[in-house]
């Protein structure tokens, strides 16, 4: 294997790739998910290593790197869980780093916290963190979307702010949290959100904190793993960690170069502005409302990933900014199904073997949805409202009647 080149950072040190995220995607790569959810997999990673030790200071508060993301998609598509694994088992081989329960419960939690409370110390000065990492392969195993005290809590410790929290166990007494952080990588389908979710949460605080990274289709296949996994894989996997450690040892507020602030600025009055066509929506507005805090919590970590400077440049920002942008397309399709009725999600179905097979003859697509829309009546009222929405198409001869799909989107 050829060595990789060698970037030169402060202090003398090395790392051992230019920008790990971009080395990291790489090194993933054989495996059949898109690459925007490896790179999602391996910002999580990041986070995880610099935990609470670094921030970017606004004066009354800080803004710091966890992030909660959220993989979305149909089961069996893209090994959702294996994906966020290939990036957080290199993080679980560096030294120091926590992780938490696998069930958040509150006597899970305080005890994790517990475990996980450390102090660091920065030019002389002292400082408490209580940080760790959750990694769920089934979103519904970590949180219960239905306990609002949980979600509360969950909206809280995003925000890492200055503090802490105590709670009375049943068998420890009073337990004190200091400067509690949570970083958290998640795997779910839009069922278990549709049937999990109810409507109040969406566009509420948690979700608003979270990023959803959808996929519905495979990036290639791949019916044997192993024989595509590079020869060079082990080097790479543990030249990877070993600046994943390095990036561990980061500690400090960033700084913003006069670059990044004047993006900063600019962004910030386009995007109230010109909010995305796609997410003028109510239940997106909490989102929306964050994602000042989205862009500089993934800026800094892509600082993190090429350089141990601290310091964000506009480069930093406008990558951050065509990241998030990226993740807004799927977003409405990760909350379509909220709240609606399965008559609905039965239409949907419909309309959507339509597009993929082109063209239908009648009385084979009324067989596709027969069991949804066993009464005539009810089949051609939901097939004239895909037609009136442009969805499809309806015409043909007495015989040789055909259903096209539609020139609308949805």
């Amino acid at each position: 294997m050829p060595a990789p080149e060698l970037t030169i950072i402060p202090g003398g040190r090395t790392r051992n790739f230019p920008d790990w995220l971009r080395a990291y995607v790489d090194y993933a790569s054989f495996s059949e998910a898109p690459e925007e959810m490896h790179f999602w997999a391996g910002v999580s990673a990041i986070a995880g290593a610099l935990q609470r030790k670094v921030w970017l200071n606004q004066g009354y508060f800080r803004w710091h790197v966890n992030h909660y993301i959220v993989f979305v998609a149909p089961p069996g598509i893209v090994s959702k869980s294996t994906t966020a694994a290939i990036a957080i088992n290199l993080l679980r081989k560096v030294p120091g780093i926590k992780f938490g329960p696998d069930s958040v419960t509150w006597p899970a939690l305080v005890s994790a916290f517990a475990e996980s409370n450390e102090m660091f110390e920065i030019d002389g000065e002292y400082f408490t963190q209580c940080a760790m990492t959750l990694e769920s392969s089934e979103f519904g195993n970590l949180v219960n979307p239905q306990d609002r005290d949980m979600i509360d809590l969950l909206v809280n410790l995003w925000d890492s702010k200055q503090g802490g929290f105590s709670k009375v166990t049943k068998h420890s007494g009073s337990d004190q949290v200091e400067n509690p952080w949570i970083n958290l990588i998640a795997c779910t389908t839009p069922a278990w959100i549709a049937g999990n979710f109810p409507e109040y949460i969406i566009g509420g605080g948690f979700t608003s904190r979270c990023l959803f990274v959808y996929a519905e289709r495979k990036r290639q296949l791949v019916a044997y793993p192993s024989l595509w996994i590079p020869k060079d894989m082990e080097i790479k996997q543990n030249l990877l960690i070993a600046d994943l450690e390095r990036i561990s040892q980061l500690k400090g507020p960033f700084k913003m170069t006069p670059e990044a602030i004047e993006y900063g600025e600019a962004w910030y009055a386009n995007h109230y502005a010109h909010p995305p066509e796609q997410l003028r929506d109510d239940r997106f507005g909490g989102y929306l409302a964050r994602k000042q805090t989205h862009l500089h919590k993934l800026a800094m970590v892509l600082s993190a990933a090429r350089g141990d400077d601290l310091t964000i440049t506009g480069d930093d920002l406008a990558r951050s900014s065509v990241t998030l942008q990226a993740l807004e397309e799927d977003m409405p399709k990760v909350f379509a199904k909220i709240g609606r009725s399965e008559e609905s999600n039965q239409a949907e179905r419909f309309v959507n073997y339509i597009r993929n097979q082109g063209e239908v003859p009648y009385m084979l697509a009324y067989q596709y949805i027969h069991a949804a829309f066993p009464k005539l009546k009810n089949f051609e009222d939901m097939l004239a409202g895909a037609v009136k929405a442009g969805l499809v198409t309806f015409g043909g001869t007495q015989g040789n009647l055909t259903i096209k799909p539609g020139m609308a989107k949805k």
